[in-house]
């Protein structure tokens, strides 16, 4: 387990406002929480060099990436004894305002005590949710402090082995929580007060953040929790055991559910594996599921033009392989062997690819084969954190125990 730390980096996000304008990243994985920027436009190449670095900003402790919402750029990170919120000036990277609350985790298996969670941007608020289970809501205008919950406290959640991870989600005008306490494994928060809209089931907390989906009505929540792949209704507060994911023992759930083209893609490592489900309203169909395709242990893929595009293997065991794999059978299409693990944006049909050592790639979403088109190492620290990509900028969050967020031009001249 000394390694696992690695998985706090992806699983934390929660569902974009609908408000959000093209270009915004207002959270985890993108507007749609499934990697793909919305009218973005990559450069044909970069200079050995790499892309032109617009500005850096020092931050503290923490493996959550940036979220933003036009020209804000929002990030969570623990300085001494508080979890701080900052909001930065896309342009210039300057401070704008911040905001603090009280740091109570301590770390266990990962020194790291900063936050995993990626802010939410949404209805003029931020929501953030710390390290030790307590969700925050400020004004994204000045980050005045607007409600607190102590969650894990209130609902008795346990810290696992990196503290709390799995993100809230927005969804049916609701906050759901995979909170893991008994009678509260998902907990329904309302946005504005911050107050109990309702709690169910018992499923134990993951380090997954949860999507939303809409086949028919009404709109539900998809959590991959400890033991489970669950649909909740956000209207009813009913929850659905769509199959079972997971294993006991030393292990985790983290990647987020990938869904597209009516279809639901986990993906898990420690001998969990993957699978393929159809679904259908509050039900679902396994395609395919198996362990020797895309089991990643902690890194989402991307979905382009029927493949998936994403990370095989564990970083602390091994070294994982970048693999394209055809999404209706779950065949390896290609296998770019000792890659390492890594974090996919798709934009157009390129990708960027920032590995957890510190090199940035672009290559083409090409299902015949790898073919890159442009790498360079922007810092020898590792760099976990989900990136963002927003109006031509990417951001990427290095260090561990502290680091700098690093903002690059990447878009089309």
């Amino acid at each position: 387990m000394c390694c696992h730390w690695a998985i706090v980096a992806t699983v934390v996000g929660v569902f974009a406002c609908k408000s959000a304008s093209a270009g915004d990243w207002p959270q985890i994985l993108g507007p749609n929480r499934n990697g793909q920027a919305e009218g973005e436009q990559l450069a044909e190449s970069w200079p050995s060099s790499g892309p032109k670095v617009l500005w850096r900003y020092k931050l503290g402790s923490g493996y959550a990436g940036a979220a933003v919402a036009g020209e804000r750029v929002v990030v969570f990170h623990r300085v001494d004894s508080s979890e701080r919120v900052e909001c930065l000036n896309a342009q210039s990277g300057k401070s704008v305002w911040k905001c603090d609350f009280p740091a109570n985790y301590r770390p266990g298996y990962n020194p790291d005590a900063g936050p995993r969670c990626v802010p939410l941007i949404a209805g003029g608020k931020v929501y953030v949710f710390g390290a030790a289970g307590d969700l925050h809501a400020v004004n994204v205008d000045d980050g005045e402090k607007i409600w607190t919950r102590e969650l894990y406290a209130d609902y008795g959640g346990q810290d696992g082995y990196f503290g709390a991870g799995s993100t809230p989600i927005l969804a049916g005008g609701k906050l759901l929580v995979n909170v893991g306490g008994r009678g509260a494994g998902i907990v329904a928060i309302d946005p504005a007060t911050g107050k109990t809209l309702w709690q169910a089931s018992e499923e134990a907390a993951s380090y997954s953040s949860p999507v939303t989906v809409k086949i028919g009505d009404p709109e539900m929540a998809i959590f991959v929790t400890r033991m489970n792949c669950v649909a909740a209704d956000p209207a009813s507060g009913r929850v659905t055991n769509l199959f079972a994911f997971g294993q006991r023992g030393p292990t985790v759930n983290a990647a987020t559910p990938l869904v597209f083209g009516g279809k639901l893609f986990v993906t898990s490592s420690y001998g969990v594996g993957a699978a393929l489900a159809t679904l259908d309203g509050t039900s679902a169909k396994r395609v395919w599921a198996n362990d020797d395709t895309m089991s990643s242990q902690y890194a989402t893929p991307v979905a382009h033009n029927g493949h998936l595009y994403g990370i095989h293997g564990r970083e602390d065991v091994g070294v994982a392989e970048l693999r394209c794999i055809e999404a209706s059978t779950g065949k390896v299409k290609w296998s770019k062997s000792g890659y390492g693990v890594a974090h996919l944006i798709l934009a157009g049909d390129k990708l960027l690819i920032q590995k957890s050592d510190g090199h940035i790639a672009l290559a083409a979403a090409d299902p015949a084969k790898y073919r890159e088109l442009a790498a360079f190492r922007l810092s020898r620290e590792p760099a976990r954190a989900l990136p963002a990509l927003a109006n031509g900028r990417l951001y990427v969050r290095t260090g561990s125990g502290g680091g700098e967020l690093i903002c690059l031009a990447v878009g089309k001249p």
